[in-house]
């Protein structure tokens, strides 16, 4: 196209609007150029150069006019050229639209032609599917005899022919399916079941590995390789993979599980030992069979012996926990359950033996019994062990009580002093008990340590118990002993014997302090043992005075009675002495029960005697004793005040360091109730005047009174 028909073509420019800020940079123009012009001609020779400035600004002016008009020419025939261009896209735009609508037509026109070609695909399909199966009619063919065969294979136990045999059917059922186009034919629907029962038949070879390592490893051997080779195959088919691998695995583990923790192996009662004894024996020999037969037939990423070691541990493991589960365990079967899982098991008769590889070791594996575990078994074995010795101490004491109504004295030993094998027995049941404890641990050592202190402490308060039953009834006079004193001097030199031996009892490690209350018991019942025995000499007491006064007859009344008076005085006073001293001291409602019966016997029997001896009953001092005896029976330590006031009226020489010594007797008497109890001795009605009264408790030495800031009688009072 030439210059003329360009230009045609292009628009004429048309002129714009003003610029806005033309008159203002005009103005701006002249005023900086006026300002110029005063700076350049403000003296006067420079008026002489004026032509030269204005022909420089000529020059000036017109170099800026043909710059500006290059520049607006440039623009405008840029213009120009892009609105040419544009005519031109808009040409070839219309173009393409054409073009394109043709095309659309064509491709309508062959897809229509297409449609009519459709039955002829198909028919090329139904020739190639045709063609495909007519190549592979004679092996499918030979399909059911093959599955026959393989089933044979299976039977026979030949897996690596019979696994062959089952790849080849399987890989011509892919080719098929991949002919048929994703169709598969009936006469492979028996494949699933062969291929499960190939698996069941790799499964049972694995789970008797332990066997057929021994008898038959070609079998075993066979039964691995099947299962690692199709581990390794895949198929075209939408099928679940087989994962005999893992199969397999689970199998020799079930398997070994099954051999030695199966149900029917589980101990019953009683007989946890026998059978912990034989996992003793049997789980070391495993794992070495598993690393001489078994290791060898499998992939060495099986790990053999590690595998059989863990699996040994978590059937264990899971069997003990139901063991646990089952109706509590007796004690020995709870003490040999502790001592074989937490000493034998990982000790070296078995998984810390040297002759184990390290893939053997199972110590960072979960313990065979959980904390929990350990503690219901501790408890376990503490509470029956704990009925068992309570049974066998009541024993050891019914038989010790029953010889105190023999008729012969108590046995001696070889230095003549009064024996008996009873704390020799009772200590050694709980000796014997601690030791054994401590074979397991140091926490059951401790528990079966409280519990012989604690049945230890309940075997003296049943031995107290027995013995106040004892002097009771031989007071009374309703069972008599024949030798009473020499049975409480025997049982004196039993608890001797229990407290120097009861040391035996004190294991390495323990506070000295757990033996204070047993040794503060057995202080306890020889002090009570030791006033039983002493109260006996009133007896002597009362026979060597029938003997002194014997004589007294021949002394003439008024006389003799004033003899007799003062002769059962000084009994009374001697035996007020012993109770001021403070060495009795009830500790309960039935020791205060027992004393109140000694003082009703001992006032009867100074009674009877001076009765007998002439000394008429109203001049007598033994009925203080059954005066003391009530102030010790009374039940309610709140109405002591009525008491104290009544001993008052009968013995007005009674003083309160006199009553603060009987009030000790009691051994319940609070601070509170001894100042309310002392307070009515001067707040009661005075007693009358004493005609005829002797004084008793002016004459006995009044006990030192404690500070009042000390605390009340102790264990050793």
């Amino acid at each position: 196209m030439d210059s003329a028909a360009k230009d045609e073509m292009q628009p004429a420019l048309l002129p714009g609007p003003e610029w806005p800020e033309q008159e203002r940079a005009e103005r701006l123009a002249r005023g900086a150029a006026l300002k110029w012009a005063s700076g350049i001609f403000y003296r006067p020779e420079q008026l002489a150069r004026l032509s030269q400035y204005r022909s420089r600004e000529v020059q000036r002016t017109c170099s800026l006019e043909a710059r500006i008009k290059s520049v607006v020419q440039s623009y405008l025939e840029g213009v120009k050229t892009g609105m040419w261009q544009l005519a031109r896209a808009l040409e070839a735009v219309h173009g393409a639209r054409v073009a394109l609508g043709q095309a659309r037509g064509l491709l309508r026109g062959m897809a229509e032609a297409a449609q009519t070609l459709e039955p002829l695909r198909e028919r090329v399909a139904q020739h190639k599917q045709l063609q495909a199966l007519s190549q592979l009619l004679p092996r499918l063919r030979a399909v059911p005899a093959a599955v026959a065969h393989t089933q044979t294979l299976i039977g026979a136990q030949q897996l690596l022919e019979a696994y062959v045999s089952l790849r080849e059917l399987e890989q011509l059922r892919e080719e098929t399916w991949e002919a048929l186009g994703g169709l598969e034919l009936p006469i492979f629907e028996r494949l699933g079941p062969l291929a499960e029962a190939l698996g069941q038949a790799v499964e049972a070879a694995a789970g008797a590995a332990g066997k057929l390592a021994r008898e038959d490893p070609a079998l075993l051997v066979a039964a691995v390789r099947v299962a690692e080779v199709d581990a390794g195959c895949t198929t075209s088919l939408e099928q679940a993979p087989r994962d005999w691998r893992q199969r397999c695995l689970r199998a020799l583990q079930e398997g070994l599980e099954q051999i030695h923790f199966g149900t029917p192996l589980l101990p019953g009662p009683g007989a946890l030992e026998g059978w912990l004894e034989a996992l003793r024996v049997a789980l070391p020999a495993e794992l070495a069979t598993a690393e001489a037969l078994i290791a060898p037939c499998c992939p060495p990423h099986y790990k053999v012996v590690q595998l059989w070691a863990h699996t040994l541990h978590s059937g264990l493991r899971h069997c003990l926990q139901q063991l646990l589960e089952e109706p509590e365990l007796g004690a020995a079967d709870a003490f040999t359950l502790l001592h074989w899982a937490l000493h034998v098991y990982l000790g070296p008769e078995m998984m810390g033996s040297l002759e184990l590889g390290p893939e053997a070791d199972v110590s960072q594996l979960e313990p065979l019994l959980t904390l929990e575990n350990i503690e219901h078994l501790e408890t376990t074995f503490v509470a029956k062990v704990q009925a068992s010795v309570a049974q066998w101490l009541q024993k050891a004491l019914d038989g010790e009580v029953a010889e105190w109504s023999r008729e012969q004295e108590p046995d001696r030993d070889t230095s003549g002093f009064y024996h008996s094998p009873m704390p020799a027995i009772v200590l050694q049941i709980l000796e014997e008990n601690i030791r054994v404890a401590s074979r397991v641990s140091e926490s059951l050592q401790q528990r079966v340590h409280g519990m012989a202190l604690s049945e230890l402490g309940a075997f003296l308060r049943s031995f107290s118990d027995a013995l106040i039953r004892f002097s009771r009834d031989h007071l009374r006079g309703e069972a008599m002993a024949p030798h009473y004193v020499p049975y409480l001097l025997a049982s004196l030199n039993h608890q001797s014997a229990l407290s120097s031996s009861v040391s035996v009892l004190q294991p390495d490690g323990v506070a000295s302090g757990a033996m204070a209350p047993v040794e503060a018991a057995l202080d306890e019942l020889q002090r009570r043992i030791c006033r039983d025995t002493v109260s006996e000499v009133l007896d002597d007491v009362c026979e060597r005075t029938a003997r002194f006064c014997q004589d007294f007859w021949r002394v003439r009344n008024p006389a003799v009675q004033l003899l007799l008076a003062e002769a059962e005085r000084t009994v009374v006073l001697q035996y007020l002495r012993a109770l001021m001293q403070g060495r009795l001291v009830c500790r309960g409602a039935d020791e205060r029960t027992q004393a109140a019966e000694r003082l009703r016997h001992d006032a009867a029997q100074l009674r009877e005697l001076f009765l007998g001896l002439g000394l008429e009953e109203s001049v007598q001092c033994a009925p203080v004793l059954l005066a003391l005896r009530e102030l010790l029976n009374l039940r309610d330590p709140t109405l002591l005040g009525l008491e104290v006031a009544g001993l008052r009226q009968q013995f007005p020489d009674v003083s309160e360091d006199h009553v603060s010594a009987l009030l000790d007797l009691r051994g319940d008497v609070s601070r509170e109730q001894r100042l309310a109890a002392l307070s009515s001795l001067q707040a009661g009605p005075q007693p009358s005047p004493a005609v005829g009264r002797r004084a008793l408790f002016s004459l006995v030495p009044a006990p030192t009174p404690a500070p009042s800031s000390c605390l009340p009688s102790g264990p050793c009072a």
